[in-house]
């Protein structure tokens, strides 16, 4: 099988989106779930351990304290809670023909901290802790053929992080399969193609983080046969697929790659753990941990019924946020190419100092007075300059954040100056795309962007 020419078909394929949202909206009106807010001391099996929020198993996850010193942005020191989940674990699709054309395995899952319940997830979403059945349930549906993959049936597999500011050095493996034998279809579960999910992906909160960064990973370059263009009708002339395409770009690999090295070297990230009771401006009460301005996020425990998953009962912390997010990509055309606005991003969980981030990406917080000089191109969103390619709101991961969502935008700004601001460098999106070859290099917020783009824009 050549995938060259089915990875774009199956990104052709759009339609019938309408019988799958039909479908995820049964499975939201039939699966019952059962989230509750309690206090730290009605948590089960989970305790405040020296100074720490953690499982008696020591495994899944655990809150601790830190303290973050660097000389990037406003705020140069600062005391935070963080999610310290220090095990790899696995973002999977598996994909296969059916029907004549390439198709993802999506599940139509339930996190306790989704906005609307069951959203889209990959075929596999599973910590170390989960499916090595630390819960003592079920192992996760389809997790032999992750764990048994040959090398050639592998299209993607790369370790990315997650989210910088809310994870200690988190990563995941992010992997899609191949398969040619018959697979059993448990409930909850649907072959999509790609083309759906993209243009699922338009609408709000409906694909989930997870998934959204695994369909990142895809490199469509790789499978560009210009020898066939005519019959797979891929327009060349359209603004993201040239953009993939054309290496007419303003700044070389090299470039790109230099920057992030003088970025590296002109910034510093230092952490240190330290106790929640003693990190400053937070308190911890009964039933939440909380900055004092009200601001950033809280830590809550919530009681979790959901019907369906591994384990149908048990308690946690979550991360609640007290403001939505902004995750914005500035874009212009340079040399006829559209070109990304791409910022280096320190952020106290990173793994090496930063990441490339979008243009914008930020909590909007009501005090807080944004201007060009500490937000750079917020006009842009406030003013709404420069035509809107894409705006939706979306989700991050249900698992570990309560209800939290950033809205996620494309703006087209051919006004702006080909000069940017010292942190930001232009991308095309092959290169974007490119970067989501390695770790550590493009953040989270970055690679949701990228999922979320219109190909046929």
């Amino acid at each position: 099988m050549n995938l060259h020419d089915e990875i774009l078909k199956s990104a052709l394929d759009d339609n019938e989106v309408e019988s799958i949202t039909s479908w995820i909206n049964q499975k939201r009106n039939s699966i019952l779930v059962n989230i509750n807010r309690i206090s730290f001391d009605e948590l089960k099996l989970w305790s405040f351990v020296n100074g720490e929020l953690e499982h008696k198993t020591g495994k899944f996850f655990k809150i601790q304290g830190l303290n973050v010193k660097t000389n990037y942005g406003e705020i140069h020191d600062w005391d935070q809670p963080i999610i310290n989940q220090d095990e790899v674990g696995y973002l999977g699709f598996i994909m296969k023909k059916v029907d004549g054309i390439l198709k993802f395995l999506v599940q139509a899952k339930v996190e306790p901290g989704n906005i609307n319940n069951v959203q889209l997830s990959p075929t596999i979403q599973a910590t170390k802790s989960n499916y090595s059945q630390v819960h003592e349930g079920r192992v996760p549906y389809y997790l032999e053929y992750f764990q048994n993959v040959k090398k050639k049936n592998i299209l993607v597999d790369q370790l990315h992080s997650e989210q910088g500011s809310r994870f200690l050095m988190k990563r995941n493996r992010n992997i899609i399969i191949y398969v040619e034998e018959n697979i059993k279809l448990f409930d909850d579960f649907k072959w999509i193609s790609l083309g759906q999910l993209n243009k699922l992906l338009q609408l709000d909160n409906i694909v989930n983080m997870d998934a959204r960064t695994v369909m990142s990973c895809i490199q469509y370059r790789d499978h560009y046969d210009y020898e066939n263009l005519s019959s797979l009708k891929f327009d060349e002339s359209k603004i993201f697929i040239n953009s993939y395409l054309n290496k007419n770009s303003r700044n070389t690999i090299k470039d790109i790659l230099f920057f992030l090295t003088n970025q590296k070297f002109v910034y510093n990230l230092s952490v240190y753990k330290k106790d929640l009771n003693e990190i400053k401006n937070w308190s911890i009460k009964k039933d939440e941990i909380t900055h004092f301005t009200k601001n950033y996020f809280k830590i809550i425990a919530v009681d979790v019924k959901i019907q369906g998953r591994e384990v149908n009962a048990w308690t946690q912390p979550m991360i609640q946020p007290a403001q939505n997010g902004l995750c914005v990509f500035i874009c212009k055309y340079i040399n006829s190419i559209l070109h990304f606005a791409t910022q280096a991003k320190v952020e106290s969980g990173s793994f090496d100092t930063l990441e490339l981030a979008p243009s914008i990406q930020t909590l909007i917080c009501d005090n807080k007075i944004y201007t060009e000089e500490n937000l750079p191109f917020i006009s842009y969103v406030r003013e709404r300059k420069g035509e809107i390619i894409h705006d939706s709101h979306q989700s991050e991961e249900g698992g570990r954040f309560y209800k939290e969502q950033n809205r996620n935008m494309i703006i087209l700004a051919d006004n702006i100056s080909d000069k940017l601001p010292e942190k930001f460098i232009w991308m095309t999106l092959y290169q974007l795309n490119y970067f989501t070859k390695f770790s550590n290099i493009l953040n989270i917020q970055a690679r949701n962007l990228i999922s979320v783009i219109p190909y046929n824009r």
